[in-house]
């Protein structure tokens, strides 16, 4: 594999250095993040924080997918979470790749990593368990130029050179070395620089480029990780929605990371630190906007009101049994409900409080993991749109 022997200093500096004029509005951001994600957590109960973590995951995935032009719809995708695919074959891949995505991120939020998202190990596990779950019609490459299609291989680096946009990447040979590089950067970072590291690493990862195919979708999910580390965000909120509505700034940031330093004011390092620290500054920022969305449609009272108002519509309308809505306002409020209690609750037998409970677990409203386990609130795709308007678009 050719090597043309690139030093590392190519893509230095890997971060925003003490002396940046930015420096100090980083640290604030950082802070403010980490403030703000530790509230937002901290306010919602452990049943219901899970709940939301397994619709983040489809959020997360949607958007990412987004921005490489593949918009699969999360109602789609909970559908493929069911095994219930479309007919269509290239929807059916879609539906394929977005099921990947949530099969990594989970495994992200249970611990899965053994190293740092940093690691070049743990870069290539994502992106093998994303790429081995890919339908063959999405695992490959095409030249431009000569219109062959180049076989991208789960979890191992690219073997060829390769551009993007206006950026040639360092040679195959180069990639291991530069890797390591990044990862010993970011490996032992403090509290602040853990954060920053989180924008940083995103672009310096997708510089060196270190597949075929499937890199803005492992550094997106290498810097999920990174968040969740440094802020223990229990998944609760996700970069990409962000990312994915400012589509038109987040690349242009990352191309002006890709460009070379601006004079002696511009750091030390052979690319510009001044976009590096402008990049981190919108990542940053667009982390805090989407927590801040994610807490103004968790806040108990306006979600309650949001789902009740629901719940009443739909008991008019003959699709949910009456005192349906009894049921999920004890839920909102305790967090679960055990199905003996349901039976007092409502005041009536057992068998009609089980045939409320069954219409709103068939609607997918409530969850259980046993005919016997308590009654707690789910957040399916399908009910988003009326109980968190914004999170994704109407289908």
């Amino acid at each position: 594999m050719r090597d043309d022997d690139e030093t590392i200093g190519l893509f230095e500096p890997l971060m925003v250095g003490e002396g940046s004029p930015k420096r100090a509005l980083l640290n604030d951001l950082a802070l403010e993040l980490a403030t703000i994600s530790a509230s937002f957590k901290s306010s919602l109960p452990d049943s219901i924080a899970s709940a939301l973590a397994d619709l983040i995951r489809s959020m997360n995935c949607y958007y990412s997918n987004l921005i490489e032009g593949h918009n699969t719809h999360p109602v789609d995708i909970e559908k493929a979470m069911q095994d219930d695919y479309s007919a269509d074959p290239k929807k059916r891949d879609l539906q394929l790749e977005a099921k990947a995505h949530i099969a990594v991120q989970k495994w992200i939020d249970e611990g899965g990593l053994e190293d740092r998202p940093t690691s070049p190990d743990m870069i290539l596990e994502i992106h093998r368990r994303f790429c081995e779950l890919l339908p063959p019609d999405l695992l490959f490459v095409e030249n431009p130029a000569t219109g062959e299609k180049i076989p991208v291989i789960p979890g191992v680096l690219r073997d060829r050179d390769v551009e993007v946009g206006r950026h040639i990447a360092i040679s195959p040979g180069a990639v291991p070395r530069f890797l390591e590089r990044l990862h010993k950067a970011y490996a032992n970072a403090g509290r602040i620089e853990a954060i920053l590291a989180s924008g940083c690493a995103h672009h310096r990862l997708l510089w060196v480029h270190p597949f075929l195919d499937g890199n803005g979708r492992v550094a997106r999910l290498m810097s999920y990780a990174m968040l969740k580390s440094a802020l223990d965000t229990k998944g609760l909120w996700s970069v990409a929605r962000g990312l994915a509505r400012n589509e038109p700034e987040y690349k242009r940031h990352l191309a002006a990371c890709d460009l070379p330093r601006r004079g002696d004011r511009d750091g030390r390092g052979t690319l510009s630190e001044g976009a590096l620290a402008s990049f981190t500054a919108f990542f940053l920022q667009t982390c805090i906007d989407q927590v801040k969305f994610m807490e103004g449609l968790m806040k108990p009272d306006r979600l309650r009101d949001r789902i009740m108002i629901w719940a009443e519509e739909e008991i008019r309308a003959g699709n949910l049994p009456a005192k349906s809505d009894t049921i999920l306002r004890a839920v909102l409020l305790q967090g679960s409900l055990a199905r003996a209690d349901a039976v007092a609750l409502l005041g009536v037998n057992e068998r009609t409080a089980r045939r409320v409970t069954s219409a709103l677990l068939d609607s997918g409203a409530l969850i259980s993991d046993s005919t016997r386990a308590p009654l707690q609130l789910a957040f399916p795709a399908k009910l988003a749109g009326r109980w968190m308007p914004g999170l994704f678009p109407d289908e």
